[in-house]
């Protein structure tokens, strides 16, 4: 939809248009245009009364400000705002009798998107009975967001709604907004007393790291494994969701899917909502789910920004611990993604995913590097890829202390450090040349991975 279009929708609701925030450009994924989506997180947030940065903070955990070309996600939801049409969540259908808008424009138009969310998030206040002044403290929104992820078990419900007031403490960037960080104090109510997946609360049998939010009964099957059937191969997925919904998503009776762990963008937390003696449905065909492990990570397949290291190197080293406790190869034959199940009609974990990179962390090149940038301007340019053609996704500056999580081959470059076609991986989409970069190695530093 056209800018023009956009604002002509959010006056028609409104009967005005509110000025759009400075926009700040992401290099990834398809957000909608920053302009008339910061204009739409003015004109929600005015209309129906609810803080903006709350509106846009639950944007990002739920999508990272991305419309996913009107495509739902995996539990049925749809748009930045994830209003979901399920069985057991009908938050589009409550946007829909709200705003008066039609699904159609919900599902796919980002204002409306947005309006939406705004409006159903307003009337779960209304029902909790916040008035004007307690609406005005975002501290007292705890509830509403809880509700609002539709997540049968608390600790899941609890774990939804942190994770945006978690966004709200740290701050961030992305899709045309940036808020900043500030001190957040939610309150809970029941909700207090429920420990939250990863926090203390009930951890995994199978796995030390991984917390325990057992899936629906009715979403796999019990088994004996693997004595009931040899577990060979370990299916890589991206989830189509976010972390705190895919996890409550399991649990949905409605859902007819599982996987055994599912892991976060952020920080690689992990959890497990099958056990690995039972059979999953994740790959979409028996008899590999009957004979593997499925691993969801957060994030969709069309935005790379979701593919953290910390969440490549977490969900490594489960699938390394997989592989030697089951005598799977460590080889791609036996580690594969879901679109190479036979007959299968998902892409995910999609052309983003990095297979180089995971398998050699899972094969124990896990090391990580140090450097110190040298450049003759104030700052280096940082690329979204391996090489000077990429877009530029910001800048470092000179003298400054560099991480190196892993090293590619791009275009040939020749600075401080002489000429070099090898690139370093800063951070997640975030790439500089070796040329300028003293790490203490000439090209590539001992046991850093390849990416």
């Amino acid at each position: 939809m056209s800018v023009r279009a956009l604002l002509t929708l959010t006056t028609a609701l409104t009967g005005v248009v509110v000025g759009a925030s400075p926009a700040i450009a992401d290099p990834v994924g398809t957000t909608a245009s920053a302009a008339p989506l910061a204009t739409a997180f003015d004109t929600a947030a005015a209309r129906y009364d609810v803080p903006r940065d709350l509106l846009v903070a639950l944007g990002y955990a739920e999508s990272r400000l991305d419309m996913h070309g009107g495509a739902p996600s995996a539990a049925g939801g749809y748009g930045l705002m994830h209003l979901a049409s399920n069985p057991e969540v009908h938050t589009l259908d409550e946007a829909v009798t709200l705003t008066r808008l039609s699904p159609a424009a919900l599902r796919t138009e980002p204002t409306a998107n947005v309006l939406g969310a705004a409006a159903v998030l307003r009337s779960y206040a209304d029902q909790a009975g916040l008035t004007a002044a307690a609406r005005d403290d975002v501290n007292g929104w705890h509830a509403p967001l809880a509700r609002y992820g539709g997540a049968h078990d608390p600790s899941v419900a609890r774990l939804y709604a942190d994770s945006v007031y978690d966004l709200l403490r740290t701050g961030f960037t992305g899709g045309g907004e940036a808020v900043a960080g500030r001190p957040v104090a939610p309150r809970r109510g029941g909700l207090e007393r429920v420990a939250v997946p990863g926090g203390v609360g009930t951890l995994s049998t199978d796995y030390g790291p991984a917390a325990w939010a057992p899936a629906s009964t009715s979403n796999y099957t019990v088994a004996s494994r693997p004595g009931s059937h040899q577990v060979n191969r370990i299916v890589i997925h991206t989830a189509q969701g976010s972390y705190s919904g895919t996890v409550g998503w399991f649990q949905n009776p409605a859902a007819q899917a599982s996987a055994h762990y599912t892991f976060r963008s952020s920080d690689g937390a992990v959890t497990q909502s099958v056990r690995e003696k039972d059979i999953a449905w994740h790959a979409g065909n028996w008899t590999y789910n009957t004979q593997s492990i499925g691993i969801e990570h957060e994030g969709y397949v069309d935005n790379a920004a979701w593919l953290t290291d910390a969440m490549y190197r977490a969900s490594a080293a489960l699938t390394r611990t997989l592989a030697t406790k089951y005598g799977i190869p460590k080889d791609r034959a036996h580690i594969i993604g879901h679109n190479e199940v036979p007959g299968a009609t998902h892409t995910d974990p999609g052309p983003n995913w990095n297979w180089t990179y995971y398998l050699q962390l899972v094969n124990g090149i896990t090391g990580v590097g140090s450097g110190t940038v040298s450049t003759s301007a104030s700052t280096l340019n940082i690329r979204s890829g391996p090489g000077a053609n990429y877009p530029v996704v910001g800048s470092v500056a000179d003298g400054a202390a560099v991480t190196v999580y892993c090293q590619a081959v791009g275009s040939t470059v020749t600075g401080p450090y002489g000429t070099t076609a090898v690139w370093n991986r800063i951070g997640t989409n975030r790439y500089v040349s070796d040329a300028y970069v003293l790490t203490g190695y000439d090209g590539y530093i001992p046991n850093v991975p390849r990416c």
